[in-house]
């Protein structure tokens, strides 16, 4: 109950913050285009009235010039705009014809010098509806004098009409801001409740029901996008879980055969009183002791590149030295025909994590060949490529991913005695990954039995070979070749 009361105190406040943060937005963007409208809208109405006075005072200015003074000033009256009022000054300021009876008096001081235009805005309360207006001044000559035309707009309208524009936007924005409040209040718990059923519905699974998937919605969003990462993500630890499972499981099997062979031998030697057969059950046991010395330092081993733990800090490895000294051994232990092909390469990585996974390949190759294993190491573009070859029997290619899987024996290596506890391959894979190769079963040209390991070459490029066991580039050393 605690916890749903915090969950709900904590979507609460997501959508009280959401809310508050939108209303804000809302508010800054109308009080910044609102006044911007506000601005545009009386400039163009005061720039419309300005252009109305001017073309009125040209007007005139061109029937003075066509007859005269005293006609255009007779004919104002009749000619004149029920909008507007026109004046004809002459150069002392008194009124020499005039548009409208009410107007015997110049509207403005302003004297611009001929063919210029003056603009200023007056409250004039002479005239009869008063108000504010603009008022435009222009100069002419005729008859050796200067006259003045002054055309006075009524710019009340306009101001009325901004002030109503105002009003209605500051009456319009609270219900404006009411709105994207409740708008964002829903939207945000909507989409809160699809976060709170993914986590319901996450925080119902454990490690009995990694099965389980979120349900993903149809909406192509954000929502949808983390459904589907969830999922991805369950898959992810399922696959896990079942792999720890299984190792687990396999590992459990693997011991407890040489820990039951212990177990009886121990009990078989402490009741016979034959030294004979007490020296072959010791015997025993000592072969079980090292099988399971060597399972439980495999099993450290997939544990240590299971963390990404590092073995050494990398260095320069020489890879041919490696190779060789493989082969070397392999004479030594076996009574098999080594051929080995080596190029002086040196790589960059950590030597361990080289070396073991190497000895796993060749051991394995030993416990499969008929007779010949040929070691090989090319340099091939920016890699340095391994071939590790015996002529046992190849592996089918439907079991060439599954033969690097750990406690994976194939049908025709099952044996205990020659196979080893399975997981030499899987940590020699894991050991070439984490240095950036490749390991991989490949085709052999005459139907061999052939493992690959490609490791990268560095930047600056490694030829070694200046040792004193260096093998020169393409050597084939056959079997007893190179003795250790």
């Amino acid at each position: 109950m605690r916890r749903r009361l915090q969950l709900l105190g904590a979507r609460t406040g997501v959508r009280v913050r959401s809310v508050l943060v939108a209303v804000v937005v809302v508010l800054v963007a109308l009080l910044l285009g609102g006044s911007a409208l506000v601005l545009a809208l009386w400039t163009s109405l005061e720039q419309s009235a300005e252009a109305t006075g001017v073309t009125r005072a040209a007007e005139v200015v061109s029937q003075v010039a066509a007859d005269g003074v005293p006609a255009t000033a007779a004919t104002l009256g009749e000619r004149g705009r029920t909008d507007a009022v026109t004046l004809l000054l002459d150069d002392r300021g008194t009124v020499v014809g005039s548009s409208r009876r009410s107007a015997t008096a110049a509207l403005s001081l302003e004297r611009p010098d001929v063919g210029a235009y003056s603009s200023v805005e007056r409250d004039i309360d002479t005239l009869d509806e008063g108000g504010e207006w603009k008022v435009v001044t222009t100069a002419l000559r005729s008859a050796d004098r200067t006259w003045f035309v002054q055309v006075a707009v009524p710019i009340r309208v306009q101001r009325d009409t901004v002030r109503t524009v105002t009003v209605l936007l500051l009456a319009a924005a609270p219900l404006l801001l009411a709105a994207v409040g409740v708008a964002v209040w829903v939207l945000v718990g909507r989409a809160l409740r699809s976060v709170d059923q993914i986590r319901a519905t996450v925080a119902e699974i454990d490690a009995r029901r990694l099965d389980a998937r979120l349900e993903v919605p149809p909406t192509r969003d954000e929502i949808a996008a983390l459904a589907g990462t969830m999922n991805a993500m369950l898959d992810r630890l399922q696959s896990s879980d079942t792999a720890q499972r299984t190792f687990v499981s396999d590992a459990s099997h693997e011991l407890r055969s040489p820990l039951a062979t212990l177990t009886t031998a121990g009990e078989l030697a402490a009741r016979t009183g034959d030294d004979e057969a007490r020296a072959r059950l010791l015997a025993t046991m000592n072969a079980e002791l090292g099988r399971l010395g060597a399972l439980v330092a495999d099993l450290m081993t997939l544990a240590r590149v299971d963390a990404h733990e590092t073995v050494t800090a990398p260095a320069d490895v020489d890879l041919d030295d490696l190779v060789d000294t493989e082969a070397r051994r392999l004479r030594t232990t076996t009574d098999l025909e080594v051929q080995s092909r080596v190029e002086a390469v040196r790589v960059s990585a950590e030597p361990a994590r080289v070396a073991q996974p190497l000895r796993n390949l060749v051991d394995n190759a030993a416990r499969h060949a008929a007779r010949t294993v040929v070691l090989t190491l090319v340099r091939e573009g920016r890699e340095a490529v391994v071939r590790i070859d015996n002529d046992g029997p190849p592996i089918d290619a439907a079991d060439r991913d599954r033969v690097f899987e750990r406690f994976v024996r194939l049908d025709a290596s099952r044996s205990r005695d020659a196979g080893g506890s399975g997981l030499g391959l899987a940590i020699a894979r894991a050991g070439i990954a984490s240095q950036g190769g490749r390991l991989a079963v490949v085709e052999h040209p005459e139907g061999w039995c052939r493992f690959e390991v490609r490791l990268p070459l560095p930047d600056a490029g490694g030829a070694v070979g200046d040792g004193p066991d260096a093998l020169g580039p393409g050597t084939l050393v056959p079997d007893g070749g190179g003795g250790a």
